[in-house]
This record gives structure tokens, sequence and C-alpha cells, in this order.
């Protein structure tokens, strides 16, 4: 891997593992989760247009593309950006990134069950599985101390929506075509769906902390995410751009230890390490990648 991509890969990384940081962040100093998802959106939404006006790509034109890719904003991003807000008011930013890690492994059970994806050999089947067995060791339902809680089922429900996001994209999104432009328009339509939340959202009671995470969320977090890794992507191709996914657990929960005082136990740990384990089993065949997967959040 050339030294500039090994660096865009490493400020990838921090930028999307920080985004559950940043809605900590947001959510102790008075924003609420609706507040968090609409702004983030429409923040992303501006970068991401900034950056297809630069690179003269448009905004697609016809309307079964703008359906397919409202559809996919809802999965991609209105959804599982809620949901990681809401999740996170009750559970670690550390424990949310280990969850986020989980979403290869419902991509690959979504494209068995579908019929999608027959690639199922010995390898990926122990991956799967191994993968959901460290889930079940991070949520613990046995322990009293285990994090079974709506909090966390909100979080691996992000999961979930990202994997029924990437199935439907797959088959009715093509890559390579304007891929800034047309992760503009996702976003945009993202943001209309999240502005059905605003009779939710309440009034705004939010410190400068707060409205900072939140401009680094939807800026950094969710914006300027999508570029370098289309440049990774460009660069060094979807295989070897899909390896920071598992950089991001690490620096979510060591952000959150050192920043935010976060204890991550020994069993939460090793889930991490036994989901990890899973999803590089599942992951020995390249995977297409497009679009705007939302910061791996």
């Amino acid at each position: 891997m050339q030294p500039a991509s090994t660096l865009r890969m490493a400020v990838l990384a921090l930028l999307w593992g920080s985004g559950f940081l940043w809605i900590k962040l947001a959510l102790n100093h008075g924003l609420s989760p609706a507040q968090i998802t609409i702004t983030r959106c429409a923040l992303g939404t501006l970068v991401l247009l900034a950056l297809a006006r630069t690179a003269g790509q448009r905004l697609p034109r016809d309307r079964t593309t703008w359906g397919r890719l409202t559809v996919a904003a809802l999965f991609c991003n209105a959804v599982p950006f809620a949901l990681f807000s809401v999740g996170e008011q009750t559970v670690d930013s550390g424990v949310a990134g280990v969850l986020n890690a989980t979403t290869p492994l419902w991509s690959l059970l979504i494209g068995v069950t579908l019929g999608t994806d027959r690639g199922l050999g010995r390898a990926r089947l122990t991956g799967l599985l191994l993968g959901f067995a460290g889930t079940v060791l991070i949520f613990a339902p046995w322990h009293r101390s285990g994090l079974l809680s709506w909090g966390a089922l909100a979080l691996l429900g992000a999961a979930v929506s990202y994997a029924v996001a990437f199935a439907y994209m797959a088959r009715k999104l093509t890559a390579g075509q304007a891929p800034l432009a047309m992760s503009a328009a996702q976003l945009m339509a993202a943001t209309a769906w999240t502005t059905l939340a605003l009779p939710a959202a309440g009034p705004v009671h939010a410190d400068l902390t707060a409205l900072l995470a939140v401009t680094a969320l939807g800026v950094l977090g969710t914006g300027v995410t999508f570029y370098l890794n289309y440049r990774l992507i460009a660069d060094e191709g979807a295989t070897s751009a899909a390896t920071v996914g598992y950089l991001l657990p690490v620096v979510s929960v060591t952000l959150g230890a050192v920043l935010l005082d976060e204890k991550v136990g020994l069993r939460v740990l090793a889930g991490m390490a036994v989901v990890l384990a899973g999803v590089a089993l599942t992951r020995h065949r390249p995977v297409k990648a497009f679009a705007f997967r939302g910061a791996g959040l």
C-alpha cells in the first residue's frame, strides 16, 4: 500500500471511529438524538455537495435513481444515525463502536437468506457463528452487569439497518457512477427523512461543546469520511479499503476510555476480539463496495 493510502486509511479510521465519541459528547451537552441526526445529515450533505461540485459530478436527474436513493437513505443513514444517537443515551461510545462492527455478519446472514450470497463455505460459516458468539458474549444476558438493554438493542439495530441497506444498494444502485454526487443525493434524501422527526426534536439547550461535537460529526465523521473512503477504494481497491472496519472499534474504545473515562471490561474486549475474528473469516472473498456508508457508523 502506498504511503499516501496508509495515511489516508489511518485518518479515515480515526474520523469514522471518533463518530461515536462526537455523538456521546453532543448528547451529554444538551442535544437530543433527533437534533444530532438532522444536523449530521444536513452538514454531511453540504460537504458532499461541495466535493461533488469540485469534482464536476452532477446530481442524478431521473426519478428511478432518486427513488432508490431515498430507500437507501432511510436504511443506510436516517435509521442507523438515529438509532446510534438513541442507543448512546444509555450505552458507552466504545461499546457502540464494537456493536457497529457486527454489520458484516448481518450482511452475510441477509445475503444467505435472500440467496444473493451462495458462497457460504466452511470458513465463512465458522466466522458467522464465531461473530455472533462474540456478540452474545458482549451482551451477556445471563450476567447482571450484561449489556442487554434497549439502548444496546438500538445500537445492534443500527448495524442490522446498515446490512439491509448494503443488500439493497448492491442490487439497485450501480457502483462507479459519480459516487460523490450520488452520495450527496443520498444524504439529501436522508436529511428529508430526518426532518420528519422535527416535532420530537424539542428545544435546543446545547452548549458550545455540543455544537462543536455535532459539527465534527457531520463535517468530518460523515462528509469527509466518504471522500477519504472513495479515494482509498479508487487507489487500493475495495478489499484493502474494507480493512478500515477492523480499526473502528479499536478507535472508539480507545477514545471512550481516554477522553470520557469509560470503563470497558475484559468481557467486552474479549467479545470484540471474537467478533473481529469472525468478521475476518467471513471476508475471505473480495467485497464489492458502493456509496455512502455513513461514517462507518
